[in-house]
């Protein structure tokens, strides 16, 4: 039997409206989920830490370390019905405890506004290199003219700019279309669009010649490598890959319709999330390795390295063109998520409509944005503690306020909230409720404070 009170919940109703099916709303965090990050940076920390073994644990730490966080923030989410701030100020009051609870619901919002000012950046970068792979820039080109390229391109103020403009202006104009006919129509496209995208890139991989050597790099496992620091790095990508902390995954569950599986429901996400970045991988590496070049390059792999592949295969132009689309498919889906919060708190705190909330937070994003475009260029020497005024927002959001939003939503959801209200969300009191309730109130709270200790430096290297 439940206790704690509170369950009263009178079911509200969202003023933005709901997804129309499970479908819908998996779609849409699955884009919110899968970025830039998923389609180079798993793969890489996986070959570098241990690859199988590295899988092996990160699946893990997704199942009780990210799953967890995914669900408390769903249910909270759906339990509000409204964007992160109002949603967590009315049920810290409703669960007996504190109004100011709010203040996790902002750090999510600004989170969101802060990643995405530099995100757009570099996904303006993706639109730049469809245009560039289509006329055939990188055909023949050496791996020095590939790199000038790319540097010639970053160090012109006006072309990042432009790139960045366009990015954000067709981010807004998703967001201004509201859930339905914007949110949900971009993401039934987008998502499976990626996936095909995915699927035909991966044929041509499996044509490399060099297949079997990308699989091996990313999933024989060297325990050898395998480190305290890899189990750290396995609980902070499982973290970061979901896009939980920042309020999107919040914000999509205000709409959720009632009869839907949150369990379910998160995990499916979960699963999509997971596949598409091992997919992204095994697309990646094969060409990687028949080229010769270094799988260690980081994000110099999709902007140095891989046109570099693309460019002495045949069909090349074909293909690294669909490469491009595809990453800017996947920045697009993320950008939506990451605005969305923002968008809900001015409709419903100053009642703007859609349109207006979505294209002033859009041009507030896009102004800030121009911190880190002048960062590769103009002010490309100006540095100070972390780097360049990019790589400090970055930092920032990265290391101290997703995990720090991740934590406090997690304990908000398993010791703030009644065990009645969490029950009433979860359907039910039964053995993956319990499970839930002892990851979300243990588990996953002990692993994001290690993985922002360890961000902040706090924690020293282990072995």
């Amino acid at each position: 039997m439940l206790s704690n009170q509170a369950s009263d919940s009178s079911k509200r109703t969202s003023l933005h409206g709901h997804w129309s099916s499970r479908m819908a709303f998996i779609l849409a965090v699955t884009g919110s989920a899968v970025g830039l990050g998923n389609i180079w940076k798993f793969p890489y920390i996986a070959g570098q830490n241990g690859g199988g073994a590295f899988v092996l644990v990160y699946l893990v730490c997704v199942i009780v370390i990210g799953m967890p966080v995914m669900m408390s923030e769903i249910l909270i989410g759906r339990r509000g019905r409204r964007n992160p701030v109002a949603t967590m100020k009315l049920l810290g009051a409703e669960e007996g405890s504190s109004r100011n609870w709010s203040l996790v619901g902002a750090l999510g919002v600004l989170a969101g506004i802060l990643i995405l000012s530099y995100y757009s950046v570099v996904a303006g970068w993706t639109l730049s290199y469809i245009v560039k792979s289509a006329t055939g820039t990188f055909a023949g080109a050496t791996a020095e003219a590939v790199s000038a390229e790319f540097g010639n391109f970053v160090g012109n103020f006006w072309l990042v700019a432009l790139s960045h403009t366009i990015f954000m202006g067709l981010t807004i104009f998703v967001v201004a279309r509201g859930v339905e006919r914007g949110l949900e129509q971009a993401v039934r496209f987008m998502v499976p669009a990626l996936l095909l995208l995915m699927i035909v890139l991966l044929g041509y991989s499996l044509a490399s010649g060099h297949f079997g050597d990308g699989l091996a790099f990313m999933f024989t496992p060297d325990f050898d490598k395998l480190s305290w620091d890899s189990v750290l790095a396995a609980m902070g990508q499982a973290f970061f890959t979901l896009s939980i902390g920042m309020g999107a995954v919040m914000a999509y569950g205000a709409y959720l319709p009632e009869e839907t599986s949150i369990t379910g429901a998160s995990a499916a996400v979960v699963i999509a999330d997971t596949s598409i970045a091992m997919l992204a991988g095994l697309v990646i590496f094969p060409l990687v390795f028949a080229n010769g070049l270094d799988p260690a390059d980081g994000p110099g792999l999709v902007f140095d390295t891989l046109p570099l592949a693309f460019g002495q295969m045949s069909g090349g132009v074909f293909f690294s063109t669909i490469f491009f689309v595809l990453l800017s498919f996947a920045a697009w889906t993320s950008a939506i998520g990451l605005m969305e919060p923002a968008v809900a708190w001015l409709v419903e705190h100053f009642s703007k409509t859609r349109a207006q909330a979505a294209v002033m937070i859009g041009l507030l994003i896009w102004v800030l944005g121009f911190g880190s475009v002048v960062s590769f260029n103009v002010l490309a020497d100006f540095k100070f503690y972390k780097g360049t005024i990019f790589d400090n927002v970055d930092h920032l959001t990265s290391n101290v306020m997703l995990p720090l939003g991740g934590l406090f939503i997690v304990i908000f959801a398993g010791w703030v909230m009644c065990r009645n209200s969490t029950a009433d969300e979860l359907g039910g009191a039964g053995v993956v409720y319990r499970l839930w309730r002892f990851l979300a109130r243990i588990v996953a709270p002990v692993g994001i404070l290690f993985v922002f200790l360890k961000a902040v430096g706090l924690l020293p290297d282990l072995t």
